[in-house]
This record gives structure tokens, sequence and C-alpha cells, in this order.
């Protein structure tokens, strides 16, 4: 038997599964608070893993009688340990393929120390190289509380092109990026909708570019930039996996891209990879019209709901449907979908125009039994949506479909009902937390205590997930996404959730794991530490419970297990941490800078 700081203590009960008899543990964590999400097992304290499932779940002193000399046994020195967590939303795929190119400003408190970080990595950086910090941040969380300006982000970066964007709402780029854009991609600077370029008093670019309110600049100028190929794609990935797993991550649901299959060579770095510690379930863009996508889906490179592409990960790479936006034209730039740029006024599409867009695709998707989901920030944009799905609905019976809208901040008591009706579902993301403070500016404190009303969600019993929106409208840290869905604050400290609102400890640790595993329909499997369940586990710093409010922003991970295997470990378990190679290329930010740090 493998021992680290091997102890026992017994009480409670054993909880098997039927051919545990004849089986011996692989691995076995005990001295453990046990949080199973299973009200059949109690005061558990210790688990059994065999072949990537949980086998037992009950006292030290049962299951310690599963080890043999193969079996890794770990003390979890009475720390809590948790499922695994499952981001419901974000956009992991585009932004694990970029993730080792940005200076992460995710958690730094200070706008100087963030400064400073560009400065080193301007150093480090080759000739001709671009240096960026694109999402994940928030002014809010700076102790100085503003934007960098452009005085300053030139004197940290003074000889390379730079784009420091927040957000999809500002972005900087100094002149060297603003010269190579209007040498190559001119037409940003006058053919993006909803878009504002600064101008001096004589007409001179400024550098910073608004999203009023659209996104489309922000998607464009991170597409112009310098990307990952190859090697450095794969090993992008593999870091964003790593800091995932560091705060107790084991799945996501990808929110939806075009760089899925089959479209992106690129994309096979996460299916084909051997070292995937993270388990995705995948949203499809139709970037190319309903029709043509769900053909393509059929004849062109087959593909069904709930296919797993990835080569001996289960659940790995896993298609879930079609979503966040039904209906986006790269082409012609327009969207029926609004925008979640809080510095702005709320922003909806033309509501009959979204009837119209939403009934026929919605029409083809449930005709083609294809779960979907749908990007709606605001009332305004959500009540039309339900009028098109209901309308299909009495056509062609969802009947069980699996569908849900995503972000609903400011959805009203009626339209969760009409949801409820329609049997689908809510995704809620914490851009509230990064955001919250520009909503109240722009929309109202009385607004903002309400979005979103996660609790008549839950009283209504409609499945609900909860996640982040990553990397770019927020950062995965999912500990700022409970701390705001428990406490109501937001990453500067201001209250932006009122206490009606939001949810327990327990409900949210709840959506962030079987509320997830809803989407993915592996509710069966994951979310719970229980005999059968998917082995994945996060052993925390401290206890989620019983820390003070001020303190579950910085919870981590010290030790994760995804497929029954350790993936991460911290501390006294730093040594069972798998060796991570370093990522493409050597100067990389990544290699030199660690998130919340």
């Amino acid at each position: 038997m493998r021992n680290l700081l091997l102890s026992t203590i017994a009480y409670g009960a054993l909880a098997t599964s039927p051919a545990l008899a004849q089986q011996t543990a692989d691995l076995i964590i005990h001295n453990a608070l046990v949080t199973t999400q299973d009200t059949s097992i109690q005061d558990a304290t210790a688990v059994a893993v065999v072949g990537g499932r949980v086998e037992a779940v009950g006292t030290n002193s049962d299951v310690l009688e599963l080890a043999d000399d193969d079996t890794l046994v770990i003390d979890a020195d009475g720390r809590r340990l948790i499922p695994g967590l499952n981001d419901g939303h974000v956009h992991a795929i585009i932004g694990g393929m970029s993730y080792a190119l940005n200076v992460q400003w995710d958690g730094v408190p200070t706008l100087s120390r963030a400064l400073e970080m560009l400065s080193e990595q301007a150093k480090r950086t080759p000739q001709g190289h671009w240096v960026k910090a694109i999402g994940g941040w928030s002014p809010h969380q700076f102790e100085e509380g503003r934007y960098p300006t452009m005085e300053e982000l030139n004197a940290a970066v003074p000889d390379h092109p730079f784009m420091v964007q927040h957000a999809y709402n500002v972005a900087f780029l100094n002149e060297q990026a603003l010269a190579i854009l209007q040498e190559h991609a001119p037409f940003v600077f006058t053919h993006v909708p909803q878009t504002r370029w600064e101008t001096d008093a004589d007409g001179n670019y400024t550098g910073a570019v608004y999203g009023e309110p659209a996104s489309w600049i922000f998607w464009i100028l991170e597409a112009i930039v310098p990307q990952t190929q190859g090697e450095e794609t794969t090993r992008s990935m593999q870091h964003m996996f790593r800091d995932m797993n560091r705060f107790g991550i084991t799945s996501v649901s990808d929110g939806g891209t075009v760089e899925t299959h089959p479209h992106s060579e690129r994309t096979k770095s996460v299916y084909d990879a051997d070292k995937s510690t993270v388990r995705i379930s995948f949203m499809e863009i139709p970037s190319n019209g309903m029709e043509a996508s769900i053909e393509t889906m059929k004849d062109d490179h087959p593909l069904a709901p709930g296919q797993n592409l990835h080569h001996d990960l289960e659940h790995g790479f896993q298609f879930e449907g079609m979503g966040e936006l039904l209906f986006a034209s790269l082409e012609t730039l327009q969207s029926i979908s609004d925008w979640e740029n809080f510095t702005q006024p709320i922003y909806s599409p033309d509501p009959d125009v979204i009837r119209e867009q939403m009934y026929s695709d919605v029409s083809k998707l449930a005709a083609a039994r294809i779960p979907f989901r749908v990007h709606a920030t605001y009332n305004e944009t959500i009540s039309p949506m339900l009028d098109a799905i209901e309308k299909v609905n009495a056509e062609t019976p969802l009947d069980g479909l699996r569908w849900s809208i995503e972000h609903a901040e400011t959805i009203s008591l009626e339209n969760i009902d009409r949801i409820k009706a329609l049997g689908g579902a809510i995704g809620v993301q914490n851009r509230m937390a990064m955001h919250g403070d520009d909503f109240i500016a722009t929309n109202g404190e009385e607004l903002a205590l309400t979005s979103p009303p996660m609790r008549a969600m839950l009283d209504a019993g409609i499945p609900m997930s909860l996640g982040t929106d990553g990397l770019r409208a927020s950062n995965f840290n999912p500990w700022t996404a409970m701390d705001w869905a428990t406490t109501g604050r937001s990453v500067s400290g201001a209250i932006v959730l009122g206490e009606e609102n939001r949810l327990t400890r327990e409900e949210a640790l709840y959506a962030y794991t079987v509320g997830s595993a809803w989407h993915q329909f592996q509710e069966d499997e994951k979310g719970r530490i229980a005999p059968g369940q998917l082995a994945d586990m996060a052993l925390l710093s401290a206890d989620y419970f019983t820390v003070p409010d001020d303190e579950i922003s910085s919870i981590q991970s010290v030790l994760t297990i995804m497929d029954g295997e350790v993936v991460y470990g911290s501390g006294p378990y730093e040594g069972l941490s798998p060796e991570l190679p370093a990522a493409l290329p050597e100067w990389a930010p990544i290699n030199y800078f660690t998130i919340y740090e």
C-alpha cells in the first residue's frame, strides 16, 4: 500500500457498487469531510476509486480495507472533499488556444502590478511579436478602481504592438498595433457595426476602441492578432486545464465557438490529446446558417448529440448541441442576440426579427432533435425568443428536448414560468461579479439587486447551472462565482445582488456540479461522490461550508482528481501532481505568471 500521511478515523456507513467484493481500489482518499451530494450517504470520511469510477464511500476503516499494495492511499488530513466542479458555460476552446500567449490579469489586485507584468513580458518578448492581456479581468478588481491610461500602457510596452482588452467593452491598442491593422485589416475602422474608435481633437485614433454595445470588433481583433499553432496550441490548452484543475474544475460546457468539429484542425489538439484533464461538452455555433450546419452534421461530418470525439477519455470532448448563438453571421455581422456590455444602456434587437429568426432556427432544431442553448441577457430579448419557442412547441412538441436560456440577468418572473412550462433550463454566470458595478452605474441599484433572480429560478424548479462565461466576459475562477452567488458581492466588494436572490452555499455547489451536468446529459454520472459516479473530485484548501464569507473567493484545490487520477496537487500533495511541459514559445507569458498568484 502506498501511503501519503496515512491515518484512520472511523464513523458512518459504507456504500459500495455491486461488484466491489471482487475489486481492490486503485485510489483511496480518507480522513476527509466528504460532501457527497447524495442524501443516502451521510457523514462519509473516505472514498475508494476503481477504474475511473467511485466504488465505495464510507468510513475510513471500512474503505481502507479495500486497499492493497498497489493502491494509492491519500490522507486528506481533515480537509473538505467535494465533487469536481463543472463550469456550466465557459469559452474554453477559443480561450484555451490563446491562453499561453496572454498576460493573465485574473485576480491581480492592483493596476500597478498589472502594468509591471506587461513591462516584464515586453522585455522578454522578441521584436515583432505582440504583448496581449485579453479578457478575464475587471478594472473594479484593482485597488485603483480604473482602467490603465494609454500613457501608462505605452510606458509599459514601448517597443511592441500591444492589445489590452476588458471583456467585450473596450480594447487599448498602441500605434504599432494600429499601423498593423491599417495595413492588413483597414475595414475594422469603418465597417464593424456598433463600434466606436476614439479619436483626439485632430481626428487621430487614440488607440481605444469601444463596443457600443456589440462584441463584433473584439472577436475580429482577436482573430487578427497572432495565434498559437500546432504543439503551441496543445500546450496552451494543457496550461489552461491545469489552472482549471487548480480551482477544482474537472468538467466544463464550452459556450460555443466556430473552432469546433469539423471546422478547425487546431481543435484536434483538444480531443486528440492524451493529457486532457478537463472533460468538455461543446456547443456549435451554426456560422454557416442553421440548415447548412445541420446538414453537415448529418452527411458530411456525422455528429450526434452526446457523441464523444475524445479517443480515450469518457465524456472527454462531447457534442452537446447548438448555441449559444443560434444566428450569428460573421459575413454580415448580424445577430438576434443582445450584448452584455453593462457600461451601455440595455440593448435588444427588433423583437419581430428575433421572433422570425428564432422560429426558423428552433423549428429546424426541434425537427432534428438537437438540443440548444441561446444567449439572452435582457428580458426584452427573452420575451420574443420565448414567443418563438412556444410557437415551435405547438407545432413540433419539444417533448423533453433539452434547451436553455443563457445568462438571463434581467429575466422576469413571468418568463421564468414560461421556461418552466416549456421544459427548459437557465444557465447563470457570474458576469455581475465582474461587471455589476458598471450595471449599477448604468441601470440603477434596484434592477441590479434582482439580476439575475436566482431564487425565483430555483423556486420554480427549473434546472439551473452555474458558471462564469470566461475567458473574456469573465475569468474561469469558480470561487469568484461562488462568492458572488452566496454573498452578492462583486470583485470590488460592492453588493450587486440582493440577499433575497442569493443562493445558499449548498445550492451554489449543487448548481456548479449537478446543475451543469444536466445540460451535458450526465447528471446521473457527475456531480456526486457516490458509487458508480465518475471519480472527479477536489480536496479544498479551506472548508467551503464554514469559512467566513470574505474567504470564499480565496479557496483553491490542493488535490484534484479527474477520471480517478491525480491531475493537480499542491502543498503536501505537490509530489503527486503530473509534470506539466512548458508552454511554447519559451517566452510565453504563462511560463512566468500564475493567475491568482
